[in-house]
């Protein structure tokens, strides 16, 4: 069992559902927010759950102190980077401003890596980094086009992350790109097929069944592998 996680990005949506799923499994749990969320503070009500707000991935100085503050905690079971934006997401990427594009790009897709780069040392034996991405950042599954810059942006995770691990190809933990499914969240809409609680659920049971897996590989909620 999963004792031990960092949730990156947990106020709302996807993230906010993950703590809910971990924390009724059992174990000691760390999330992070931008800004305080009272959904998340009425969730950690008599849970061992720490709560650590003033976190943007997008700031190299506030992820350095976040590790300095949880410097004494345990080893990480999991690090789980939840956290990015959904900006014009359905719009042709030339369509977009260069500055959309840049802001889309470095909370989606460098900045995860990053954050992975800056907590790696805090993983445990036999634990997983798991980067939330999606199908529609695979290359093989794109037939029919549309959402372009979300796809890309996407891509250019997928591709980062398995560069990430194969940098670190002898370290004893292993990295997750996770797909959770089509989730009515903000980005999802309402149309979507799942709800976040499903979602959730299928994806705190995959780690558990990628305990001391090496390099990277590419799941969706289910466990199954998505072609790259």
């Amino acid at each position: 069992m999963t004792r031990r996680a960092l949730i990156v990005g947990a106020s709302r949506g996807l993230g906010l559902g993950l703590v809910a799923r971990f924390l009724a499994r059992g174990g000691n749990f760390s999330a992070t927010v931008r800004r305080p969320s009272q959904a998340l503070a009425d969730l950690s009500m008599g849970t061992p759950l720490r709560i650590e707000a003033g976190v943007d991935i997008n700031d190299d100085r506030a992820v350095a102190d976040l590790r300095t503050r949880l410097a004494e905690a345990p080893d990480f079971d999991l690090v789980f980077v939840v956290a990015g934006i959904a900006m014009q997401a359905g719009t042709p990427a030339s369509l977009l401003s260069r500055e959309v594009v840049g802001a889309v790009f470095q909370t989606n897709a460098l900045s995860p890596i990053r954050f992975a780069e800056a907590f790696h040392r805090r993983v445990a034996p036999g634990g997983l980094i798991v980067l939330m991405t999606s199908k529609l950042g695979s290359v093989s599954l794109n037939r029919g086009g549309g959402w372009s810059s979300y796809r890309a942006i996407k891509a250019a995770l997928n591709t980062l992350a398995r560069s990430f691990a194969g940098q670190y190809k002898g370290a004893d933990w292993g990295v997750v790109l996770m797909h959770p499914g089509w989730v009515r969240t903000d980005l999802g809409g309402r149309r979507a097929t799942l709800d976040v609680e499903t979602s959730a659920r299928g994806i705190v049971a995959v780690p558990e069944s990628r305990r001391g897996q090496r390099g990277c590989v590419y799941l969706d909620h289910a466990g199954e592998t998505v072609l790259w």
